[in-house]
């Protein structure tokens, strides 16, 4: 290997954080052209982990330094979210323990790659493209080492779990999380809210969030937020909460229907 040709690897080493995945066509365009990965692979500086993707040889990579990858040298706004989001943000570690799954939200016909999913990453995956928020609003940076990487903010989290409810999200544990949202910021909910094209989403958001009591609920402009018309109903025989027309589990009945 030329000296110029070390001089380029030690650059690139330096400049990526430990952990961290690195892509081939993210290195084509950083100069770093097809032939000479092939060079540092084969003079052991680069290890492929699958088509398109390599690492440092012999480094420790987890799903957290692919993430990395996809959000800063793809631009893809893959991302943890809804009950994982909430763990990595401290709002709900032990809703995880025991649970053996990362929940990924990614954009509308945003999949993840070949690499990433035949990877063994020493963790599973619930992968869900959606369109019903915009691809990267409310997302917050969270530090997972020698980096950093992008999750959903609470807001967002608890929108992601109400999208799954209640089909692969129990409407109770999304209101046990709901609970925990003391202090979200009313500009973000309203935010939110008005950006969400989930009429269910947006409807189950501000029962739990009545319900539970929290005090920003009293900021929220109901009037900007588009609720749809019609009933909607999340359970058979539910309670109806005639505010936001819809019928939602009997536990969550105790309190008057209409104001619930």
């Amino acid at each position: 290997m030329s000296t110029v040709e070390r001089t380029k690897i030690n650059q690139l080493l330096t400049s990526q954080p430990r952990g961290a995945v690195m892509l081939s066509s993210w290195l084509s365009a950083q100069g770093y052209s097809s032939d000479l990965q092939k060079r540092y692979r084969k003079s052991g500086w680069l290890e492929s982990i699958g088509k398109g993707a390599m690492i440092r040889a012999g480094a420790q990579v987890g799903y957290e330094g692919a993430l990395y990858a996809l959000q800063t040298q793809s631009g893809m706004s893959i991302h943890p979210g809804g009950r994982s989001a909430l763990a990595m943000l401290g709002k709900a570690h032990y809703l995880e323990m025991g649970r053996s799954k990362v929940t990924l939200f990614s954009g509308h016909n945003e999949k993840p790659p070949v690499w990433f999913q035949n990877h063994d990453w020493g963790t599973a995956f619930d992968c869900y493209q959606s369109a019903f928020l915009p691809p990267y609003l409310g997302l917050t940076d969270v530090d997972v080492g020698a980096f950093k990487i992008k999750v959903s903010g609470s807001v967002r989290a608890i929108m992601e779990c109400l999208y799954l409810a209640p089909e692969k999200q129990e409407l109770a544990e999304c209101y046990e999380l709901m609970e925990g949202l003391t202090n979200l910021r009313p500009d973000h909910v309203q935010k939110l809210l008005e950006a969400c094209n989930s009429i269910k989403v947006k409807r189950l958001f501000m029962v739990l969030a009545e319900k539970a009591g929290h005090s920003w609920v009293e900021y929220i402009d109901l009037k900007k937020v588009d609720f749809g018309k019609g009933k909607r109903s999340i359970v058979k025989d539910g309670v109806y909460v005639s505010k936001y027309q819809i019928t939602v589990p009997k536990e969550w009945g105790a309190h008057d229907k209409a104001d619930l």
